[in-house]
């Protein structure tokens, strides 16, 4: 019985991850498309940028934990959900442009999807909490990073209002629920709201970590001097 119940468990977090994985996909997929379509890329530029988007996180995810080949080159669903919205962008840009605050949000809710479907897809291959933290958060970002260097743009999370750090949040809130033996399910909803929220704020209210200043910068002289 415990090991009907054990399996029973495997499969319904196997098709959480399932679907975490191309819902984020899709998303930062589109958001790779949109920006390929701004840097006026031909059709086969924007889907490319949108596959890299959309499966560059969870690629490297799953070389690090050794789950090998990456499901996003073996399971034709993610390279189809990434031409998909690679088309839905480069087909339908202008109605997608001018809902331009719409795409951050976007962008923000990939970030979240991504986050806890990296936390639990760690967890379920044996990282300790601290590694599948910081392994949700790398998923959650790297298609983004991947993104703005194929278009020779300092990638966002360095730069943007705070995105690692929300990635982080959302993915350590999965980490802390499989610590302390909560429901997956509740937990990933949890961490994934936080990690939206987190990144929706820091868009509308401009937060952001304390940035480096040059101080070898002297002031330049002042009229009169």
């Amino acid at each position: 019985m415990d090991s009907i119940i054990a399996e029973e468990l495997k499969n319904y977090i196997g098709t959480t991850l399932l679907v975490l994985d191309l819902t984020g996909t899709f998303v930062f997929a589109l958001s790779g498309g949109i920006v390929a379509v701004r840097k006026k890329l031909d059709l086969f530029g924007v889907l490319v940028l949108a596959f890299a988007a959309g499966n560059a996180g969870g690629i490297t995810r799953d070389v690090i934990i050794g789950s090998v080949p990456p499901a996003a080159i073996i399971d034709w669903r993610y390279i189809c959900i990434s031409i998909f919205a690679g088309l839905v962008a480069f087909i339908w840009y202008s109605p997608i442009h001018k809902l331009k605050d719409r795409v951050q949000l976007m962008d923000a809710a990939g970030l979240a999807l991504f986050a806890v479907a990296g936390a639990e897809k760690a967890i379920v291959f044996g990282l300790n909490p601290l590694a599948a933290a910081l392994l949700g958060m790398l998923t959650g970002i790297g298609g983004g990073m991947l993104r703005d260097v194929l278009v020779a743009q300092i990638p966002g999370v360095l730069t943007s209002e705070l995105y690692a750090v929300a990635a982080l949040a959302g993915a350590s809130v999965v980490v802390l629920g499989h610590v302390f033996k909560l429901e997956p399910t509740m937990m990933a909803i949890a961490g994934a709201a936080l990690c939206f929220a987190i990144r929706f704020l820091a868009i509308r209210r401009g937060w952001h970590l304390p940035v480096a200043k040059d101080r070898t910068t002297k002031n330049p002289p002042s009229e009169g001097e």
